[in-house]
């Protein structure tokens, strides 16, 4: 399909996302040299942009001067849009009973183009969990709280999805993982061996909103010795906390019992 031709243009605008995307897609600072080749302009071009960037904190230049790379200030105004903010707001009450009766961390993602990224978290009142920080992303594809995400849309929002997935993962097996969807959304949630982490098992379940899934809770469970909850039971937990989510986005105030 060709791409069409943008009717209105912005110069300006254009160089300096393509730089902020450049460098969020970098697992290292870039140089000036670097990013006027990423984004195929002259480092006249792209050296006032990056200044004025820099001045408006949304790019920082690391330690020594080696290059620039992203701040958390993309991702902090993201945190500030309506739903994102109502839901970690009415889920962490929630959350934190959560992780005190089962023993377990939990963390709250929502997804971000072909990506899932954790917007809240809650650590247990034990010593042994396994925490995911604030603002980690994986391919929505390959985690499970992102599959919970893919399960509980419409058709024709799952579909977008996908479709954006495959542009950044061409090898992707899309029947299987529809198959592995279409299990979850009848199971209602997800129990999954960690992709990240050995001995762990993910346990997920969607916050719906007008049938949709607006975001997953998720709780990285850790087997422990001695203790008072079985697996079963952290998933039912789990369950209950995010219907009274659930509820709560749509009706009001969770309650906390």
């Amino acid at each position: 399909m060709a791409t069409q031709t943008p009717k209105y243009r912005a110069p300006a605008l254009d160089k300096g996302l393509d730089i902020l995307e450049l460098l969020a897609g970098s697992s290292r600072p870039l140089s000036i040299a670097e990013i006027s080749e990423g984004v195929g302009r002259s480092r006249g071009e792209i050296f006032r942009m990056l200044q004025v960037l820099e001045e408006r904190d949304y790019i920082a230049r690391g330690e020594g001067d080696v290059g620039y790379s992203v701040t958390p200030r993309l991702f902090r105004l993201g945190m500030e849009q309506p739903p994102v903010k109502s839901a970690i707001e009415t889920a962490m009450p929630v959350m934190h009973h959560l992780a005190d009766t089962c023993g377990q961390a939990c963390h709250l993602v929502v997804p971000s183009g072909e990506q899932i990224v954790v917007v809240a978290r809650v650590d247990p009142p034990g010593e042994v969990a396994l925490v995911v920080r604030v603002g980690h992303r994986r391919p929505m594809s390959q985690s499970t709280s992102g599959h919970v995400l893919l399960a509980f849309q419409e058709e024709q929002t799952r579909e977008r999805w996908l479709d954006l997935i495959t542009r950044f993962e061409p090898a992707l097996d899309r029947k299987k993982l529809m198959r592995l969807v279409n299990q979850l959304r009848t199971r209602g949630y997800a129990c999954e061996r960690s992709h990240v982490v050995d001995a762990v098992t993910d346990l997920s379940a969607p916050v719906l909103q007008h049938g949709s899934a607006v975001c997953a809770l998720t709780i990285p469970y850790i087997e422990q010795q001695n203790a008072s909850q079985s697996m079963d039971d952290v998933i039912a937990a789990l369950l209950h906390a995010t219907r009274e989510i659930s509820e709560a986005l749509q009706f009001g105030s969770p309650r906390t019992t």
